[in-house]
């Protein structure tokens, strides 16, 4: 793999990762430095690379194995991950504080369902990835990641329509 193959087809992946490593990491200057010493093992790996068949799986699996192996050397702890689910920002300060309670109701439902749900739910619906690239990143098949996405989906949408539900005065 050439170097202006490697900047094409793996490093132009860079801003695709950060949002998922930003994440696991707890800050962005902890994800910038990890996204570059990614891009270095990936770098160093570039004739094994060139053959694989799904390059762009590979390189999330490699991000995400890194950052878990980060975590577990340094023993970093997780900053709360509330600042991913900002949705909306608003002129309007009552819709602004809607959005604020429904963050902090999800933040809370994503701390009570399994943790392959919660990451696939994550990566599919805050991060972006696309099925096939979480099912790699993950090691699961792409089934099954529909399926994690669809039961944790539910679980918080079932959780949410009880606490809404509650606040109308329905249950």
């Amino acid at each position: 793999m050439t170097k202006q193959d490697f900047k094409h087809s793996v490093f132009s992946l860079s801003e695709l990762l950060f949002p998922m490593v930003s994440r696991m990491l707890g800050s962005t200057s902890k994800a910038e430095d990890a996204i570059q010493e990614i891009m270095i093992k990936l770098w160093h790996k570039r004739k094994q690379l060139s053959k694989h068949p799904n390059i762009k799986g590979f390189v999330v699996l490699t991000a995400r194995n890194y950052c878990l192996d980060l975590l577990r050397k340094k023993k970093v702890l997780l900053e709360d991950s509330s600042d991913v689910l900002k949705l909306v920002k608003s002129t309007n300060e009552h819709l602004n504080l809607e959005w604020e309670e429904l963050n902090s109701h999800i933040s809370t439902i994503l701390k009570t369902i399994p943790e392959q749900q919660k990451e696939v739910f994550i990566m599919r619906d805050l991060d972006g990835f696309d099925f096939e690239e979480i099912a790699a990143a993950l090691q699961i098949k792409t089934s099954h990641v529909r399926v994690l996405l669809s039961r944790a989906r539910k679980q918080i949408s079932i959780t949410l329509e009880k606490t809404y539900s509650y606040e109308r005065g329905k249950y």
